[in-house]
């Protein structure tokens, strides 16, 4: 365990000591402490600046199509998995799953250019078939749903390992007596597979809420300049070209750390409304 306790805490929890710099307006040659302190001038600049509450909008809107169409889907493909008597299928079924989760956004983005792009298949199918093509990749107003698309096929089957880990632990034989009293697959599942798995659905739900404005950086930064910061800015993205691009360090870590802030009360609010419903969630 000290390798993985050592990364969290020089990492994760040292780095919190950096934060520091959304007080100040921080100059690298400066240092931290050498910066002049601004309190909370950051944050009033950023309450007022359109384009950090646009790119706020556009992060909650992907979040919230992620949440609804991407999160059910790992659940699926384990009870689909699950189901799946023959081991030799079930096994070759998760591995060729698996892969995409360790293929590059890089690679990802342009395999979906390749297939969706402009010049891709698609199009020269269509093109050659005397029909009308269409540009998927540069559409802004198409880019919110294909992003989505976009993790579902790259973690999909990774996100079903946690998932098929809870279905392996309920129990056959209530399977087989519910079955022996006539209840049928749709019952079988709503009575017997979703109680026994509805701890880990709702620690997964969350452990996600606590991401939702995490909605993918690299994906976002590759798509960006093809359909504009109207359609693509979030706050990640945001928070790069603030900071890393233009320089105004300050401003972007007080951008970062309003998105902690928001993540933590999610998390925070969704825990105490699974202790009302009778569950665990992430602590007691």
């Amino acid at each position: 365990m000290v390798p993985g306790v050592l990364y969290f805490l020089v990492f994760h929890y040292g780095a919190l000591l950096g934060n520091v710099i959304a007080f100040k307006e921080y100059a690298p040659f400066d240092g931290i402490w050498n910066s002049p302190w601004v309190g909370l001038g950051n944050f009033s600049r950023m309450f007022q600046d359109a384009a950090f509450w646009h790119s706020v909008v556009n992060t909650l809107w992907i979040a919230l199509l992620q949440l609804v169409f991407y999160f059910p889907v790992p659940l699926a493909l384990a009870l689909l998995l699950h189901s799946l008597t023959w081991s030799t299928v079930r096994r070759f079924v998760q591995s060729v799953a698996y892969l995409p989760h360790f293929i590059s956004w890089v690679i990802v983005v342009a395999l979906f250019q390749q297939v969706l792009g402009d010049t891709g298949l698609l199009n020269t199918y269509l093109g050659d078939a005397g029909l009308s093509t269409v540009d998927i990749i540069g559409n802004p107003d198409a880019f919110k749903p294909l992003v989505v698309a976009q993790v579902i096929w790259k973690d999909a089957g990774w996100g079903t390992i946690i998932f098929l880990a809870a279905l392996a632990q309920v129990d056959e034989q209530q399977y087989e007596a519910a079955a022996i009293d006539g209840a049928g697959p749709w019952r079988r599942f709503w009575h017997v597979t979703l109680p026994a798995i509805r701890p880990v659905v709702v620690l997964l739900l969350i452990m996600r809420l606590g991401e939702i404005l995490s909605v993918g950086f690299e994906q976002m930064l590759l798509q960006r300049d093809a359909v504009g910061p109207e359609a693509a800015e979030i706050i990640d993205t945001f928070v790069y070209y603030q900071g890393i691009v233009g320089g105004d360090y300050g401003y972007a870590a007080a951008a970062g750390l309003f998105k902690g802030l928001i993540g933590a009360a999610l998390v925070y609010a969704a825990n105490k409304i699974a202790h009302r419903l009778g569950e665990q969630g992430v602590y007691k």
